[in-house]
């Protein structure tokens, strides 16, 4: 190279790298820009020099994916027509640039819902078939079952499999599994929350006090819970329509000598059969002895319990629940079983045996409510049992007793607090009357009630 081509190559490296210098400052600058205004919420002062950054140097800053989702959301909620599609189109180009910018900060599971969402929520001016929109969710539920979480997502994916199951386009099998993945997950999401949930209520039980912090977590985790619990709530209802025992037996039936080996899907055979109250039929019992010996655990005791109780075993099935309860060992866990095992007393008329599970469920996850409802019920029925109190007024006095308990429930539970305190003002309006109070000369003293109960309560004070 001659001494006039170097000199004019030199030149020309400098040109450059002025000129990338210039571009790296402009596109810090204009992140400024955008980012101050985006905090603010001003999203339309943000959108130019957010645009500017977006398409000049797109991996400058997490910011620009961060904050554009938002300003991309603005411009959705506030345009129509072509300009409104044209934004939406833009937002789901910027959910996969992240991914290919910023992918250790994009779990593929929460941003690839969120990309199928918006294509559901804008399924008209898209124009998309509910074919494309389940196999986008499917997909991404497959690639990343962890971090797909949000339960609005999870509720459209199971939503749409009932539509194309309705349409004749998916089968009974590919219905109920659909459906037991994404139960399980909820399961998972509702147990992460609990268990949060829980150590805030064990130091409010204790008499502390939360701190800001631990409010404003107190509060998200309820939320979570709520939304989970609905939506669990919205898709059994789904599934409870189009599943019962006249399709469960025959799909069973037919697929059991494939899956028989299988844990997986004997557990679910089981539970879905248990649940839609199917365990009278003799595959409820041939699909229990084989999950017990296949996979034998804590779930497969009491399910065979429920065998033995069917067949007037009594003495037998007991050994199973009892055996099947020391077996588990994580405490969310053991709690769930300690209810289903409570309940099955209880169904039984055993209301001592029962509340004892459901006490120890208390204390293995005291955020869940459905123990104390479920005391409060057992409380109430022996308002009607003679054994239950020397008299009329000491009978009627476990209303007290089971409303205390029903509002336990709307205290710990965020997903119960509703139906909790209406079970508190029925039980009240069925214990004594103020009348009745002052005349029984009991006002503001304590009377203990006794057969399987022997418990105390104080009779209200007279105003």
């Amino acid at each position: 190279m001659t001494r006039k081509s170097t000199i004019f190559y030199a030149i020309f490296l400098i040109g450059i790298g002025n000129t990338n210098a210039q571009k790296d400052l402009e596109c810090k600058t204009k992140l400024s820009m955008f980012h101050e205004p985006a905090k603010a919420k001003k999203y339309d002062v943000a959108y130019e020099p957010w645009l500017y950054v977006k398409t000049n140097c797109p991996d400058l800053s997490l910011a620009t994916y961060a904050d554009g989702e938002k300003i991309l959301k603005h411009k959705i909620e506030n345009t129509k027509g072509e300009k409104k599609k044209r934004f939406v189109e833009d937002l789901l180009e910027l959910l996969k640039a992240r991914q290919n910018y910023f992918s250790s900060n994009t779990p593929k599971g929460e941003f690839g819902a969120k990309g199928c969402q918006l294509l559901y929520d804008h399924k008209d001016e898209l124009g998309k078939s509910k074919a494309e929109l389940y196999s986008c969710f499917n997909d991404v539920f497959n690639t990343d079952k962890e971090t797909f979480t949000h339960p609005k997502s999870l509720y459209t994916y199971f939503f749409l499999m009932v539509e194309l199951f309705d349409d004749r386009k998916k089968t009974d099998a590919e219905l109920f599994n659909t459906y037991d993945d994404i139960n399980e997950k909820i399961q998972v999401e509702i147990q992460n929350y609990s268990e949060k949930l829980n150590a805030l209520i064990s130091k409010m039980e204790s008499g502390k006090t939360l701190n800001q912090k631990e409010d404003n977590q107190k509060k998200v985790y309820e939320s979570y819970l709520k939304n989970y619990t609905l939506i669990q709530d919205n898709i059994d209802a789904m599934v409870s329509r189009r599943a019962n025992c006249d399709n469960l037996i025959p799909l069973y039936s037919g697929d059991f000598e494939v899956h028989k080996s299988d844990s997986t899907w004997l557990k679910r055979a089981v539970s879905r059969m248990y649940h839609k109250q199917c365990t009278e039929a003799l595959l409820y019992e041939n699909l229990v002895k084989q999950y017990d010996e296949i996979a034998p655990s804590a779930d497969t005791k009491v399910y065979v319990a429920t065998v033995l109780l069917k067949k007037g075993k009594d003495k037998d099935a007991n050994q199973y629940l009892e055996e099947g309860y020391k077996l588990e060992t994580r405490p969310y866990k053991k709690s769930n079983l300690a209810i289903k095992i409570g309940m099955i007393y209880k169904n039984k008329g055993q209301y001592g045996k029962a509340r004892s599970y459901l006490l120890d469920a208390i204390k293995l996850n005291p955020s869940n409510g459905k123990p104390h409802l479920l005391i409060a019920d057992m409380y109430a029925e022996s308002a009607k049992n003679k054994n239950c109190g020397k008299d009329n007024f000491y009978q009627r006095a476990l209303y007290w007793l089971a409303a205390k308990e029903a509002l336990k429930a709307s205290r710990v539970d965020p997903t119960l607090q509703k139906l909790a305190n209406q079970y508190a003002v029925s039980h009240e309006s069925k214990a004594p009357t103020k009348e009745e109070i002052f005349l029984s000369g009991l006002a503001g003293k304590t009377i203990t009630v006794g057969c399987w109960i022997n418990r105390s309560v104080v009779v209200p004070e007279l105003d």
